[in-house]
C-alpha cells in the first residue's frame, strides 16, 4: 500500500471518528508495512500504540480492508525519536501495558513555536503571558489558563511554551497532555491497580500542561483526581498551564471547586482574530510555502481576499492557503483570484457570512440603547452618528453587500457617505480602545 493510499485510509477514519480524535490519535500514525495479514504501524510512544489499538483498532482494520489490504491484525512499534528532549518517551515494546509512571507523551509539535506565532491585538496578552511562563524561574501566576474558540492559538502557545522550556531548562520534567489522555491514563491506572504510579507520575512533574480541560466534564472520579493533582503541584510551587474552549466559570459539568481553582491564577482570553491578524498569518505562511513550493506566485489581492472571507477559524484559513499552494504547484499556475475561488469553493461557501444588515443594525441599536429608527434616520448628533458608522463598518466587514446596497439600508444614503463612515471607524479602531472593544464585542455577539 502506498503512502497516498494510507492517507486516503486515514481520511476515511477521520470522517468516522471526528476531527479531535483524528488529530490526537490517528494523524501521528505511520504505516510502515503490510505483511501476511499484519499492518505494521509506527507510533510516537507505547501509550499511543496501546490506546489506538484498543480504541480504534477495529476501525483501522475495517478501512484498510475496504482498500483491499487483507489485514487481520495490527502491530504497533515505537518510532525512533528524532532528537532527545524532556518530553520524549522511553522506548519500549508498543504492545506492552501502558505504564502510568512513565513520563513519555507525544512531543510538542515542531511547527508550533513562538517564532511561528503571529501576534496581534486579539492574542497579544496571551502571547505575553505564555512567553513569561516559558522563561521559567519563580512562578508568578498559577495556573496560566488560556481559553478561546477553535483555531485561535491555545494549543500553539502551549506547544511553544514546552519548546522554550526544553531549550532554556532541559532538566525540567515538563509534561504536556490532553484532557482525554489524562482520563485514559487514570482509567488504565484504576484497571491495572497502579494508582500510586499514576499519582507519582503527575505529582512529580515541574510543569504540567493540560489541553482542552473541558473534556473532564461529567467525569467525577477523574475530576477528583485532577483536583488533588492540581493542589499537590500548587503546594510545591510547580507551574500549571491549562487550556479550554471557554472561561473557567463557564465550564459545564465541572465541579465548582475545580472552576474556582482554575480562576485563582491568570485567566487569558484569546479573542477571535481580526482582519489584520489574519492577513499577517497568511503573509507568514506564504513565506514558508515559498520554500516548499518554489516558483508558485500569488497574485495581488488574493491574501486580502482570504483574510476577509475566512474569518472564523485560523486552521481553516491556513488549510486554505496550503491547498492553494499545493494545487498551483501541481498544475503549474499562479495563485490568482479566479483559481482561489475555484479551488476553495467549498471553504468559501461554508465561510460565507450569514449575518444580515438588519441583524447588525438591530444589535448596534440595542448595544448603544438608541432607537433603530433614529439610527437609520437623517439626524446627525454624535450619539447617533457614531453608532451608525459602527454599524456601517460591521456591515462592510461581516456581510458581502456592496457599499450602495449598505447605503440603501441606511436611509438611502449615498455610498460615499458609507465609505466615509467606514474609514472613520477604521481610524478610531486603531486609536480609541473603547471603539475597538465595542467592535470586538459586537462581532462576537453577531457570530454566536
Amino acid at each position: 500500500m502506498t503512502q497516498q493510499e494510507w492517507g486516503a485510509v486515514k481520511e476515511d477514519i477521520r470522517r468516522a471518528v471526528g476531527a479531535s480524535n483524528y488529530k490526537n490519535w490517528i494523524e501521528p500514525l505511520v504505516l510502515s508495512s503490510l505483511n501476511e495479514g499484519v499492518a505494521h504501524i509506527d507510533v510516537p510512544n507505547a501509550f499511543m500504540g496501546d490506546y489506538v489499538g484498543k480504541t480504534f483498532g477495529d476501525q483501522i482494520i475495517y478501512h484498510l480492508n475496504r482498500k483491499g489490504a487483507g489485514v487481520q491484525r495490527l502491530a504497533f512499534a515505537v518510532a525512533e525519536p528524532v532528537a532527545p528532549g524532556p518530553t520524549a518517551p522511553a522506548a519500549k515494546p508498543a504492545d506492552a501495558a501502558p505504564d502510568p509512571g512513565a513520563t513519555g507523551e507525544p512531543r510538542p509539535d515542531q511547527r508550533f513555536t513562538f517564532d511561528t506565532f503571529v501576534v496581534g491585538k486579539p492574542n497579544e496578552l496571551a502571547h505575553a503571558a505564555a512567553k513569561r511562563v516559558a522563561e521559567g524561574g519563580q512562578v508568578t501566576f498559577n495556573p496560566l489558563f488560556l481559553y478561546g474558540g477553535v483555531g485561535l492559538g491555545k494549543t500553539h502557545l502551549m506547544h511553544a511554551i514546552a519548546h522554550d522550556l526544553a531549550h532554556r531548562q532541559p532538566h525540567l520534567n515538563v509534561l504536556y497532555i490532553s484532557a482525554d489522555q489524562f482520563i485514559y491514563r487514570f482509567i488504565s491506572a484504576l484497571r491495572d491497580r497502579k494508582m500510586m504510579d499514576f499519582k507519582q507520575m503527575f505529582r512529580s512533574v515541574d510543569v504540567l500542561m493540560v489541553d482542552d480541560i473541558q473534556f473532564l466534564a461529567g467525569k467525577e472520579s477523574t475530576q477528583e483526581e485532577f483536583f488533588h493533582t492540581f493542589n499537590a503541584l500548587v503546594d510545591q510551587n510547580k507551574q500549571l498551564i491549562i487550556s479550554a474552549d471557554r472561561a473557567p466559570g463557564e465550564l459545564k459539568d465541572v465541579s465548582e471547586r475545580i472552576r474556582s481553582r482554575l480562576q485563582c491564577g491568570l485567566v487569558v482570553d484569546l479573542h477571535p482574530t481580526d482582519y489584520e491578524l489574519r492577513l499577517g498569518i497568511l503573509h507568514a505562511k506564504q513565506e514558508m510555502y515559498r520554500a516548499i513550493y518554489p516558483g508558485v506566485e500569488v497574485a495581488p489581492g488574493v491574501l486580502e481576499f482570504l483574510a476577509h472571507r475566512i474569518s472564523s477559524n485560523v486552521r481553516i484559513l491556513e488549510g486554505a492557503l496550503t491547498r492553494l499552494f499545493a494545487f498551483a504547484s501541481l498544475v503549474g499556475r499562479e495563485v490568482t483570484m479566479e483559481l482561489a475561488q475555484d479551488c476553495l469553493s467549498d471553504i468559501l461557501r461554508a465561510s460565507d457570512r450569514k449575518v444580515t444588515i438588519e441583524e447588525i443594525q438591530r444589535k448596534v441599536s440595542e448595544h448603544y440603547a438608541i432607537r433603530l429608527s433614529d439610527m437609520l434616520g437623517p439626524r446627525r448628533p454624535r450619539n447617533l452618528a457614531r453608532p451608525r458608522q459602527i454599524a456601517m463598518w460591521l456591515c462592510k466587514n461581516m456581510t458581502s453587500r456592496s457599499l450602495p446596497e449598505i447605503g440603501r439600508k441606511f436611509g438611502k444614503r449615498d455610498h460615499t457617505t458609507i465609505m466615509h463612515g467606514i474609514r472613520k471607524i477604521e481610524e478610531l479602531r486603531q486609536t480609541d480602545s473603547q471603539v475597538a472593544d465595542d467592535l470586538e464585542l459586537l462581532q462576537r455577539a453577531l457570530q454566536e
